[in-house]
């Protein structure tokens, strides 16, 4: 059976989605702050490496937990529902833009949109 990675498309549509998605976030005046003081190109390659973890590309996440990586955007700078749900939108939007079927997209928001994971990064 194959994984939502490989259903859309393995590495390479992971990698242009992450690039597509990272553009509509640094134009996006709801979020965009969030990562003003960010090396970009480390958080795309985080981003990629949790992307294919998430949709089961790999079997292990080596990167930092939800709640540790964002509990200074919730602290410091106010991360709230409202900045979760703009880039969740922004993140929709791109995988609309890339022709991903719609039930895939589905998959992808069920998976980073859940509740728990919704939770962590809001480190409620």
């Amino acid at each position: 059976m194959s994984t939502l990675y490989d259903k859309l498309g393995g590495a390479a549509a992971v990698d242009l989605a992450v690039e597509k998605f990272y553009e509509k976030v640094l134009a996006d005046e709801r979020v965009q702050h969030f990562f003003a003081q960010t090396d970009m190109e480390q958080q795309k390659k985080h981003q990629k490496d949790f992307m294919t973890y998430a949709f089961g590309g790999a079997k292990h996440w080596d990167g930092r937990p939800m709640r540790d990586a964002h509990k200074a955007l919730v602290t410091e700078m106010g991360l709230t529902d409202s900045h979760f749900n703009a880039i969740a939108e922004d993140l929709v939007a791109t995988l609309v833009e890339l022709e991903v079927p719609q039930a895939l997209i589905d998959e992808v928001v069920q998976i980073v949109g859940s509740v728990a994971h919704r939770n962590d990064v809001l480190n409620r």
